[in-house]
């Protein structure tokens, strides 16, 4: 979903549409991570992930609502929800390694597909980063 709404129009109806249905549906999936117990039964590393979504989320979302916006909002909007998005890969790729069902590898599986994703993440925010602060 990520790469498809960045070659979306920006600021049209279907624009705005599409990232509160994301904005909903992250808010959805941060909420039902904090139900997640059975792994390490206490407060672990997919709580923090998600204190981590959830204030990329807001962050994103904070200066696209504003009424009085600041000059430079649109390179926060930007940002905060391309790091929103990079986060949600990261716990998909670990979801993926999860799943492998390797138990002696979970830990590290995890983490490297975490790190991995983010790695690739701030290179391509690095490169996007010089792009948009052109725009």
């Amino acid at each position: 979903m990520g790469i498809w709404v960045l070659s979306t129009k920006k600021g049209t109806r279907f624009h705005k549409r599409l990232g509160y249905t994301y904005a909903v549906s992250m808010l959805m999936v941060n909420a039902t991570a904090f139900g997640i117990y059975r792994l390490m039964h206490t407060f672990g590393p997919f709580h923090v992930a998600a204190l981590i979504s959830l204030a990329t989320l807001i962050a994103g979302l904070v200066p696209a609502m504003r009424k009085n916006r600041k000059p430079d909002w649109m390179l926060h909007h930007l940002s905060y929800m391309y790091w929103s998005v990079i986060g949600l890969y990261a716990a998909f790729f670990s979801e993926m390694a999860v799943r492998l069902r390797i138990p002696a590898a979970f830990g590290m599986l995890v983490f490297a597909a975490t790190g991995i994703t983010v790695l690739v993440g701030f290179i391509g925010h690095r490169y996007l980063m010089k792009k948009w602060s052109r725009s």
